[in-house]
């Protein structure tokens, strides 16, 4: 999502206030149950078991249990041939056939709506469980005009999905078939559809406190705060940004879980040979996020990447780094190319206007990409998809270590991914058509299906690879306060410490170890 300006370190201390009654859903479907566990690389045959269902609140069990593929899932959508011409295996869908299906915390085994204020890109709702909803052969996240009373202040409520720490995917085809709210030319609306890595959650700051939204492995300059040497004040491409940040380049405070953090310190992990951590983050891809437009709607499908090149340039001049594909939907490159919060590489495309605010026409919005780390540097890509046409691509090649920046390569990520839904609005993404925005309004998610080719197949939140399973119990406060929004509250409030900025784990480039 893009984050808006001036807005990451602000406090906002909304208190959670919404009462969450009786929401059982009583499983009916023939659903298989599926003990706790997460695994890493599933057979082709294996059912692999659930995550961490119930984390966030220990006494209210998982009521629903059901199968990773969903039974109303069509045979002829079990397989499906890649971008890259290998055939996947569906591992995960969800057809939200049942209705009356809700989200409160520990009532679904995939899947939680989450009850907090979007505070980091300004959104004007406050998300509530209540606005997620399955009826009529798919969910629903409405967006609502409340009174003050009812919307924790805000006057809107909105919806919002996490498969955090559910249910997560390392590389793989995500598709997901939506109706988009409102109409292509009525400007307000921000749905979408995203991924994140598991050791970020998403409405949670100190979590994303400098892990998002990074995707690097290297022990460098690219892991301080502002991606300057505090001794030299250097490199001097830290003056490229844009004006709105006073041409600063980064306002980054670091990468907190890097490769230069120092032994013994708050680390998830894995110690690698030589006894360094590996470089660990949030990364984040936006499958979509639309917006409307006086001609008609338009997507933007992007990589967010730090830390950053100088003027947020990427390199794009053979299809080996970007290729953006001829289609009925005129895909181009996204001027906009980041900010001090984050560099995004983008592309934008039409949309089919009878997609929107319908309960039979849904469109399919995906991605398909590959981690770096599967076959090394060079080989690592994202493919946006719209209906069966591929949008654009980009490949790690176009992320290449910048000799200005000296900063090294930055992957495509392998940290295992979750699943975000949201119907939300802000002024900071678009202005609201005060006139003609029309509440309450539906954003529809028709299916939501996962495939992986038959040789890569990973899902689990707690990969060898890439855990996270420890470092969130042992630091389980960040990830369920949603009011402790930078790392250095959460160290205050659980009484960790670190010499670090920031009450960040030492970092050798900087501290002493």
């Amino acid at each position: 999502m893009i984050l808006v300006a001036g807005i990451v370190t602000v406090f906002v201390a909304y208190p959670v206030i919404s009462h969450f009654g009786d929401h059982s859903y009583t499983n009916t479907t023939g659903y298989i149950p599926i003990a706790n566990g997460n695994t890493a690389t599933p057979g082709p045959a294996a059912v692999p078991p659930v995550g961490t269902g119930g984390l966030l609140n220990d006494n209210a069990p998982i009521i629903s249990t059901r199968a990773l593929v969903d039974p109303d899932t069509p045979n002829s959508a079990l397989s499906k041939m890649g971008v890259n011409g290998e055939m996947m295996q569906l591992v995960f869908s969800d057809e939200f056939n049942v209705p009356g299906r809700t989200f409160y915390p520990g009532e679904d085994p995939f899947w939680e709506a989450v009850n907090l204020h979007y505070w980091a890109t300004a959104d004007t709702e406050w998300y509530d469980p209540a606005n997620a909803i399955t009826k009529d052969g798919y969910l629903e996240l409405n967006l609502t005009k409340e009174t003050l009373a009812q919307s924790h202040g805000n006057g809107y409520l909105g919806g919002m999905l996490q498969s955090w720490n559910k249910f997560c995917l390392t590389g793989a085809r995500v598709e997901m078939s939506v109706s988009l709210p409102g109409s292509p030319t009525v400007t307000g609306h921000w749905p979408a559809g995203w991924l994140m890595a598991n050791l970020g959650r998403a409405g949670y700051g100190a979590t994303l406190d400098g892990t998002w939204p990074y995707s690097y492995e290297a022990c460098d300059i690219g892991t301080l705060a502002n991606q300057t040497d505090p001794t030299t004040g250097g490199p001097s491409i830290i003056t490229t940004g844009i004006p709105q940040y006073y041409d600063s380049l980064s306002y980054l405070p670091g990468q907190r879980l890097s490769a230069c953090t120092c032994p013994g310190e708050n680390h998830p992990g894995p110690v690698l040979a030589d006894g360094s951590f590996a470089g660990r983050s949030a990364a984040e891809i936006d499958i979509f996020e639309a917006t409307a437009q006086s001609i008609g709607g338009e997507i933007s499908q992007t990589a967010q990447w730090a830390p950053f090149n100088p003027h947020y340039y990427f390199l794009n001049s053979t299809k080996d780094q970007v290729e953006y594909y001829t289609s009925p939907f005129h895909t181009k490159a996204n001027e906009y190319k980041g900010g001090a919060y984050q560099q995004g590489t983008s592309g934008l495309s039409g949309t089919d206007p009878t997609t929107y605010d319908s309960t039979t026409n849904f469109a399919m919005y995906g991605i398909e990409y590959i981690p770096t780390y599967y076959s090394g540097a060079g080989t690592g890509k994202i493919t946006w998809l719209q209906e069966e046409y591929p949008m654009w691509t980009i490949t790690d090649q176009a992320m290449v270590a910048n000799a200005a920046a000296q900063i090294s390569g930055r992957p495509v990520t392998g940290e295992p991914m979750y699943i975000i839904l949201n119907h939300g609005m802000s002024q900071s993404f678009q202005a609201f058509d005060v006139a003609d925005i029309k509440f309450p309004s539906a954003y529809r998610v028709d299916y939501v299906r996962v495939y992986q080719p038959m040789s890569q197949m990973n899902i689990g939140c707690d990969p060898v690879q890439f855990p996270t399973a420890n470092y969130i119990e042992n630091n389980i406060l960040a990830y369920t306060n949603p009011n402790l929004t930078t790392y250095a509250q959460y160290v205050a409030a659980s009484g960790n410490s670190s010499a670090g900025p920031h009450g960040f784990p030492k970092n050798r480039l900087i501290d002493e170890c």
